[in-house]
């Protein structure tokens, strides 16, 4: 049950207010977001189609795609929509929910790193114990838990956020209602949404994190002590090149907005980190396995000559 409020709806300004360059910007946001749905899309696809990718690795590449389509979708448009617009407004349970879902798929995506870092660890350090460790089974059962803790992190976030009042200005300066921005607009005291940010939010984040720096350690001392061929050490190390590049490019912007003091902060800085987690990265990622998977490659090229 949300509580009475004053704020009916917010105002999103985030971007910018020179309107020479919206129409510019939502061009090359529409091709950014095209970009991301076409080129995720066609990993999904392949990984479900062809049956030489029915591996666990790729059946989490798979999900990784899938994240990164909704999690683009969730600000995106909307952003897309505010560049042609005058009136950026967002309705109050429209804010909330997209609070909830930016949320859900990116505490989702972060465990979900942890678990592809998990996955090479084995492949490549108990390889004959490989198809034991890592059966149909488990691999389901790790991909619907995850997508729950990702669900209910994020309700948790979404319902105490709703709970608050918000009396005074309903302008976010911001291109998407996220928590922080709410919480500077919020009149009550914010102490224990402010405490689960910095807590749930910072556990769930880092906890993945360090497990995945934990696996590729694991990786690379195995690796420099048991295999004594050059090749087949790079071969290796080029296998999880892919997924380590990936892991940075989303941690580094996630880490600096939402583990430093608010007071540390500034609202263009928070504006460019978000664009680079929730816009840049998701359209990165199917050029990175696909430059640098062979199998990846492969079966687009049969997928490419099947359509013609």
């Amino acid at each position: 049950m949300l509580n009475q409020t004053s704020v009916t709806e917010f105002l999103l300004l985030g971007g910018t207010d020179i309107q020479v360059l919206q129409p510019f910007l939502f061009v090359v946001f529409l091709a950014i977001y095209f970009v991301t749905v076409a080129g995720n899309g066609a990993i999904l696809m392949i990984v479900i189609s062809d049956p030489r990718l029915h591996s666990p690795m790729y059946f989490f590449l798979g999900n990784l795609s899938c994240l990164d389509i909704c999690y683009s979708t969730v600000t995106l448009p909307k952003m897309l929509e505010n560049f042609l617009s005058t009136h950026k407004v967002i309705s109050f349970l429209g804010c909330i929910s997209q609070l909830h879902f930016f949320h859900f798929l990116g505490s989702t995506e972060a465990m979900l790193l942890a678990v592809m870092a998990f996955d090479r660890f084995v492949a490549i350090c108990k390889p004959l114990r490989y198809p034991l460790i890592m059966n149909h089974q488990l691999c389901t059962q790790m991909a619907v838990t995850i997508w729950t803790i990702g669900f209910f992190h994020a309700l948790l976030h979404s319902i105490m956020t709703s709970r608050l009042d918000f009396c005074g200005s309903n302008h976010i300066h911001h291109f998407f209602c996220d928590v922080k921005p709410l919480l500077e607009l919020a009149c009550g005291n914010i102490e224990l949404n402010q405490s689960l940010l910095n807590t749930v939010t910072a556990t769930l984040g880092m906890a993945p994190f360090f497990l995945t720096l934990l696996s590729y350690s694991y990786i690379i001392i195995y690796l420099f002590f048991k295999t004594h061929s050059c090749s087949m050490l790079h071969k290796a190390l080029s296998t999880c090149a892919s997924h380590f590049i990936v892991v940075i490019l989303f941690y580094a912007p996630v880490v600096f907005t939402y583990v430093r003091p608010a007071s540390g902060s500034s609202m263009d800085q928070d504006q460019v980190i978000a664009i680079t987690y929730s816009v840049v990265t998701p359209v990165l990622n199917p050029l990175i396995y696909t430059l640098r998977n062979k199998e990846v490659k492969g079966a687009l090229s049969r997928v490419t000559r099947m359509s013609l």
